[in-house]
């Protein structure tokens, strides 16, 4: 099942455009506009190009660590969606015992 919901995604994104895919996540767009800043060096303020090297690569690590934060929530989401969904699977039932009662003083 999980492995044709893949197929599937994969499939509705081969699709789309890469501005399309971009929208369903935000921060990456943000941080690939932020990198085309730089090499466009809109601020005007990259000089050398060490500067400009090692302000992508400071972005490039920042956007490689959201991008894995983010594929490991999903993951995370797809497998609770996937247990929850099974029959007999009853997650959010609250405990009702208290334990067993003690059965007296202990020396």
């Amino acid at each position: 099942m999980a492995e044709e919901f893949g197929e599937i995604e994969n499939a509705l994104a081969a699709k789309l455009s890469l501005e399309e895919r971009l929208k369903q996540f935000p921060e990456l767009k943000a941080k690939i506009e932020v990198m085309l800043s730089i090499m466009e060096n809109a601020d005007g303020d990259v000089q050398k190009a060490d500067e400009a090297e090692r302000r992508i690569i400071e972005e490039l690590r920042q956007m490689g660590n959201e991008i894995l934060h983010g594929w490991a929530r999903r993951q995370h989401q797809k497998k609770e969606d996937e247990i929850t969904a099974m029959p007999g699977v009853n997650r959010k039932q609250k405990k009702t015992s208290t334990g067993i009662p003690g059965s007296g003083k202990s020396k």
